[in-house]
């Protein structure tokens, strides 16, 4: 099942999302920019290794994240929170992560940090402009 068209918007009108690792004893966030790759549904960001998320998903994979848009006029809340797998791209994918991110923040033409890729696996998106408390969910499947 594709991902909602308007989950896809959602995510391509922003660009850092709230990153939660856990490693096993603690849980963790980190703000990242991301690239979003439709055709793969996958988020693309850079890490340094020396970060505690970066250690994290060396252990841990599975992560959560979020993107919200900050309003306090309840009827525009909108917000996505989803699961999902973080890893670093093989050899075949680095190329096609790294022009994707790249096309977005040209300035990462020179990161020296590494590339990981957000596998999506379950999202929830929440958008009061649809009415209040309005949800869509999906699911890989």
């Amino acid at each position: 099942m594709k991902i909602d068209k308007q989950i896809i918007s959602f995510i391509k009108k922003h660009h850092v999302l709230t990153l939660a690792t856990f490693d096993g004893s603690r849980i963790y966030c980190a703000n990242v920019f991301y690239a979003y790759d439709t055709e793969n549904n996958i988020f693309i960001f850079y890490s340094d290794d020396k970060t505690k998320h970066f250690s994290d998903m060396k252990k841990n994979e599975n992560v959560a994240a979020s993107i919200v848009l900050e309003t306090k006029i309840v009827g525009k809340i909108q917000g996505l929170q989803l699961n999902g797998n973080a890893t670093q791209p093989t050899n075949e994918m680095q190329k096609h992560c790294h022009k994707i991110y790249v096309k977005r923040f040209p300035y990462a033409i020179i990161c020296k940090a590494d590339l990981w890729m957000l596998e999506i696996t379950f999202a929830k998106y929440t958008n009061n402009m649809l009415g209040f408390g309005k949800k869509k969910i999906w699911k890989k499947s």
